[in-house]
């Protein structure tokens, strides 16, 4: 499987991103993305992610004073192939290239896989806290 990082610039919604996040159960991601119609501008920078041509999955980076929010979004049918583990690896390159301190993202409470997807967090450097967001500093020290 080839996996290729695709920035979208500027980043729209559509039919994939509908499908790979608009469609995922209540808790998942923001509530606003069922919301959106085709077309619509989105903030922040996005990319996505193709496996052999095919949309598979979705970055989102939101910096801001130094620190980003991240959003890794993988098509349920691609899980566990290490697609979220190459976006993962793509955010934090991009993080330190852009020069930016820190990386997060807030599993909600409601997250139906919360405890599965904080753990693969973890995992990869991230620590959690009570309020169930995952930092990771991404700086490259000088």
């Amino acid at each position: 499987m080839e996996l290729t990082w695709n920035s979208e610039n500027p980043a729209r919604w559509d039919a994939p991103k509908q499908r790979i996040i608009g469609s995922a159960p209540a808790g998942i991601f923001d509530s606003r993305f069922t919301e959106l119609t085709t077309g619509a501008p989105l903030s922040g920078d996005w990319w996505r992610i193709d496996a052999d041509g095919k949309p598979v999955g979705y970055a989102w980076l939101d910096a801001v004073w130094g620190d980003a929010e991240i959003t890794v979004a993988v098509d349920e049918s691609a899980r566990e192939k290490g697609i979220g583990t190459y976006t993962l690896d793509n955010l934090e390159r991009v993080a330190r290239e852009k020069g930016l301190n820190r990386l997060y993202n807030t599993v909600r409470p409601n997250h139906p896989d919360r405890a599965k997807v904080s753990s693969w967090f973890e995992k990869r450097g991230y620590s959690a806290s009570a309020d169930g967001s995952l930092m990771r500093a991404v700086a490259t020290r000088g």
